[in-house]
């Protein structure tokens, strides 16, 4: 038997087996010098073996770094609790007031001529006390009820979550935020109404988390406490996870989007924590809206309950004092922005730039402000009675707004003829020339008007149309500049009916009769608005028509409606 390997195999001369053996050893000593010139440092082949075999011992390190994301915070039980009522006493006939740092309250600063007591305040020449205004950034609510200042400054909001705990009075309004607050999104939400099952980081029990929970609430959404960033909302909820303060849930949200694990959707916070989110995003994140045009965040003054009524003069003149304040600097900007600039250690540059997001309040705001009669801003009540419904059972056992208010020196002022040339100049703050229609609404909310049947004459004896005309009323109320689209929908129920009956004729035909029927519906709406509220400027009223090409439900009960989408300026 032959050998296989013999078989074809051609016969080498000895030339060839020289050649060979020269070619060989010049082979192996390229391949040391190679070795030696490069001992330590691998090659190509060895790194990548070596690569594939760390790959499946060790998951391979990112390319881009991993920043670390802050420890979200344990929700609270209900209210949070603060020191027990005493009350404030004065001492050397110093009054002490406690402020953040702000330009809201400004007012106060120029009147006292700065942050020390100062016998040459206005405090001091009109109503003989001094004034010591100390700048802190904690919560000094319950300082404040336990006598430790006289009086402080803060929102309305908080009020509500405080309840009856709280023992103080509220003598006057001080300013509106315009622009500080806001919320950063994922650049692909484009309203509040699709914020529905996302999650957003946030802090507790301040107008940030009450400027979330406000718009939630008017586009029918809930909010959900979450504890951690794994948790996951219900398709209509908002996620909200809390942070110590707004900025570490800015910080929170800042680091998500540079790890890319997307487990924060956006923030809530204020500047100027919240333009450094989105200018450090590389164009993912963006502004859904502040509250420039939207007029919910109130600062107040608040006053210890037990100093108030032992010392009413006092109170009276730090009202004045406020109210002259905040006058200076709105009629006299130059004059007196260097004594805010000094007490805040800001620049005048950046003084001035803070005050264009504050609307200092003057004598007739303020009086409105808690009387109700003011139309181009939220109310007290209004502000009060939304925070009361957006934190819904975290508040226990709530309490009327009235019990806080007391307007006595406000109206005595006022009989006193004091700023008696003051008139209430609340106006948009228009940054663009583009049309709000053109754009995305803030946030759209189903309204079932009733309607007689098959027609377009609305019930207007229903109480729950005139509540729903109250509900698109307090849009255009809380925010200066903003416009209602009402959108006419009818129900979509006999489709097939007339497709049965005439084919795609008859429903092409029925369709144009419920597109005119539903524009019909939502004149009557916006008809039935003007009529009761007739300060209404009709040109902020749009409507249109969708008859059934726009359908909300399987219900079609529920898609007999009218829609109001609210576009607000920014």
């Amino acid at each position: 038997m032959t050998d296989p390997s013999s078989i074809n195999r051609p016969k080498r001369s000895p030339l060839g087996i020289i050649i060979t053996l020269v070619l060989g050893l010049g082979v192996i000593g390229l391949g040391g010098w190679l070795y030696y010139k490069n001992q330590g440092a691998p090659t190509a082949a060895t790194t990548q073996s070596s690569t594939q075999q760390t790959s499946q011992a060790t998951p391979a390190a990112p390319t881009n770094e991993q920043v670390d994301v802050p420890a979200p915070v344990e929700p609270s039980a209900g209210s949070p609790q603060i020191e027990a009522a005493a009350a404030y006493v004065p001492k050397n006939n110093v009054v002490e007031i406690d402020i953040s740092e702000y330009a809201g309250y400004g007012g106060l600063i120029v009147a006292n001529g700065g942050l020390a007591p100062n016998p040459d305040s206005f405090f001091a020449k009109e109503y003989g006390f001094q004034v010591k205004l100390s700048v802190s950034e904690e919560e000094t609510w319950g300082k404040l009820n336990n006598g430790k200042f006289a009086a402080a400054a803060t929102t309305a909001d908080v009020l509500a979550v405080l309840g009856r705990q709280f023992n103080v009075v509220v003598p006057a309004q001080i300013s509106f935020s315009r622009g500080a607050d806001m919320i950063v999104v994922d650049q692909g939400i484009a309203s509040v109404n699709q914020l529905a099952g996302k999650v957003v980081s946030g802090s507790e029990f301040n107008e940030s988390e009450f400027f979330l929970r406000y718009l939630a609430s008017e586009a029918g959404l809930k909010v959900k406490l979450l504890r951690d960033l794994d948790a996951r909302p219900a398709p209509d909820e908002v996620g909200l996870v809390l942070y110590e303060d707004s900025f570490v849930a800015c910080d929170a949200y800042e680091a998500e989007l540079k790890n890319g694990t997307n487990r924060l959707n956006g923030c809530v916070g204020w500047t100027p924590r919240t333009d450094e989110v989105i200018e450090a995003s590389g164009g993912k994140a963006k502004m859904l809206v502040s509250n420039k045009n939207l007029l919910i965040i109130a600062d107040i003054l608040t006053v210890n309950k037990g100093f108030a009524e032992a010392n009413p003069k006092m109170v009276k003149g730090i009202v004045h004092g406020l109210l002259e304040g905040n006058r200076r600097l709105r009629d006299q900007p130059d004059q007196n922005i260097g004594v805010v600039a000094k007490a805040f250690k800001w620049t005048e540059a950046d003084t001035k730039d803070e005050l264009a997001h504050v609307h200092l309040s003057n004598l007739p705001e303020s009086l409105a402000f808690f009387k109700g009669t003011i139309d181009a801003a939220g109310s007290f009540s209004g502000i009060y009675q939304s925070s009361v419904l957006a934190y819904g059972d975290r508040i226990k056992n709530p309490v009327d707004g009235d019990r806080f208010v007391d307007t006595s020196h406000l109206d005595a002022l006022k009989t006193e003829g004091k700023f008696a040339d003051q008139v209430i100049a609340i106006a948009p703050i228009r940054t663009t020339t583009t049309q709000a229609l053109e754009g995305d609404p803030l946030l759209k909310k189903d309204i079932r008007f009733f309607f007689e049947p098959n027609s377009a004459r609305l019930d207007e004896a229903s109480p729950e149309n005139q509540q729903y005309l109250d509900t698109v009323k307090s849009f255009l109320q809380v925010s200066p500049g903003s416009e209602i689209l009402l959108r006419g929908h009818v129900d979509n129920a006999r489709i097939e009916e007339f497709r049965k009956q005439g084919g795609e004729d008859l429903v092409k035909s029925m369709a144009l009769k419920a597109m005119e029927l539903s524009k019909q519906r939502a004149e009557a709406v916006r008809t039935a608005l003007l009529k009761k509220f007739p300060n209404i400027d009709p040109k902020r009223v749009e409507i249109v028509g969708r008859g059934w090409e726009e359908p909300s439900s399987q219900d079609s009960n529920l898609n007999r409606r009218v829609e109001a989408q609210w576009f607000t300026l920014e």
